[in-house]
C-alpha cells in the first residue's frame, strides 16, 4: 500500500476540535481537503503528521498552538477611536470586520473590546494561541 510522503498530493477528511471538544472545522459533508504534503499549504503540525500514513488510515493528531496558527501577538491588537468608525458598523464583541492595510490588502479583524471612546480590534487568527486536535483520514495519495 502506498504511504504518504513529502511532495505527494493527498486528499483527507478531517474534523478539527478545540481542547473543550468543540468542533471549529470539518470536511464532513464536503469534498475532502486536497493539498501537497510539505508545501506549506496547511498548518505545520498537521502537515508533518501525514508522511507514513496510507489510504484509509485514520489518526488523531494533537497540534500545539506553535505548530498551528502560532501564539497570540499583542501587537496585532489595536485600539481605534470610536468616532473613527462609521455609525452603521456593528461593534458587538466577536463581530468580524475587514480593515485595509496601508498597501491596500484586506485584513480581517475581530471586535474584542468596546468602551465609550475606543474600539479594540484584533487581527490575530481566531485560533491563534490554541492547541488543536484533528481526526484525519487519508482518502487518496497521488
Amino acid at each position: 500500500m502506498t504511504q504518504v510522503k513529502s511532495g505527494d498530493t493527498v486528499r483527507i477528511h478531517y474534523t478539527g476540535t478545540l481542547l473543550d471538544g468543540s468542533t471549529f472545522d470539518s470536511s464532513a459533508g464536503r469534498d475532502p481537503l486536497e493539498f501537497q504534503v510539505g508545501s506549506g499549504q496547511i498548518i505545520p503540525g498537521l502537515d508533518s503528521a501525514l508522511p507514513g500514513m496510507a489510504v484509509g488510515e485514520k489518526k488523531e493528531v494533537k497540534v500545539a498552538a506553535e505548530e498551528a496558527y502560532g501564539a497570540v501577538n499583542p501587537e496585532m491588537r489595536q485600539q481605534v477611536p470610536r468616532e473613527g468608525i462609521p455609525a452603521d458598523i456593528p461593534l458587538d464583541l466577536g463581530t468580524q470586520l475587514q480593515m485595509q492595510t496601508p498597501d491596500g490588502q484586506a485584513l480581517p479583524v475581530t471586535v474584542v473590546d468596546v468602551d465609550e471612546s475606543t474600539v479594540t480590534l484584533d487581527a490575530n487568527h481566531p485560533l491563534a494561541g490554541k492547541d488543536l486536535t484533528f481526526d484525519i483520514e487519508v482518502v487518496s495519495v497521488n
